[in-house]
């Protein structure tokens, strides 16, 4: 074989095995993927049930309840909260330690999966920033819906 068809059969296979190689990866981001939704937006759009997502809003106001359980032997604190865009409400349930910048009133999002339109569990709270931080997906929600800033 000549080395021009050497270098051509070579650069070939380079470019094949690139782009398996790209699809592979973009077919596995692709399950990786979590999108964010408000609570609004997941009623209105059509989301699988048990398809892990992210739900943003405020924690709306005496809405946070606790209760510790025993599950297996350990004592494990089960919250319930509702998230509100302050069009459409949203129940949230976790167990688990709630982080220190978690509270009424406050930006929040979580992590998890609904199983079912009116259930959704949470596997984990993001609220991390300070009380005047609220994620930009949030805040151009909210301005949309109550004008608030």
């Amino acid at each position: 074989m000549k080395a021009k068809y050497k270098r051509l059969s070579f650069l070939t296979l380079l470019l094949l095995s690139f782009f398996f190689g790209c699809t592979i990866l973009f077919i596995n981001l692709k399950d990786n993927l979590i999108y964010f939704f408000s609570p609004t937006e997941f009623l209105t759009k059509e989301i699988k049930i048990n398809k892990k997502i992210r739900l943003g809003g405020m924690v709306q106001k005496s809405s946070l309840n606790r209760e510790i359980i025993n599950e297996q032997g350990k004592k494990i604190e089960e919250i319930s909260f509702v998230i509100t865009d302050y069009q459409n409400s949203m129940p949230i349930e976790y167990k688990g330690i709630l982080p220190d910048l978690f509270k009424e009133e406050q930006g929040v999002i979580v992590e998890g999966f609904f199983k079912n339109k009116k259930k959704f569990v949470a596997q984990k709270i993001l609220a991390k920033h300070d009380e005047n931080y609220m994620p930009p997906e949030i805040k151009d929600n909210l301005i949309k819906v109550k004008g608030v800033e």
